[in-house]
């Protein structure tokens, strides 16, 4: 059962705009307990790894941006998959489903874009609701030190291959 109530209905979602950068900049420094995850989502939108259709806002019913979904380009092997993060709710609007709208909507717009491998590194109590699974299942590996139960992978179509070998982040991740 969801503990975070989904009450996906109850949010806007959509690619972010030129106006909603100052706004997500602060759902980051409010979710987390520094400005690394802030800090990254500028550097990523400053790199060839960025996707524009693939950074989700979910908005409240007054305009607020209350949660945050980011995919951006990385490899396995020398072939292109996407990673998910960060993701970000502000603390107010935690455990409503915003965060959960944010990522269904940045996971479709992936998948209407032809991606088929999604890999984040997370709580494995949170993203198998989203079918997320081991990457391991995969042969795919962070190059750092991770419990293998936080690397999980999703894949759209598996009558496609997936790559296995090592994720290769963009480099404003620092791994």
């Amino acid at each position: 059962m969801s503990t975070d109530h989904d009450l996906s209905g109850a949010w806007t979602t959509r690619a972010e705009t030129e106006q909603d950068v100052p706004a997500i900049r602060e759902v980051n420094l409010a979710a987390f307990p520094t400005s690394f995850e802030a800090d990254l989502v500028e550097a990523l939108r400053a790199d060839p790894a960025w996707v524009p259709e693939l950074s989700v806002v979910a908005v409240s019913h007054d305009g607020t941006v209350a949660g945050y979904a980011l995919l951006t380009r990385c490899q396995v092997d020398g072939v292109p998959a996407l990673a998910l993060g960060p993701c970000a709710v502000l603390p107010r609007f935690q455990r409503r489903g915003a965060g959960s709208a944010a990522i269904r909507a940045g996971l479709s717009a992936a998948r209407d874009l032809g991606e088929n491998l999604v890999l984040v590194l997370g709580h494995p109590e949170y993203y198998p609701r989203f079918g997320f699974v081991p990457a391991s299942r995969y042969g795919i590996r962070p190059s750092f030190e991770v419990p293998d139960e936080a690397m999980m992978a999703l894949v759209f179509d598996d009558t496609v291959p997936v790559p296995s070998g090592t994720i290769v982040y963009p480099a404003p991740f620092g791994v």
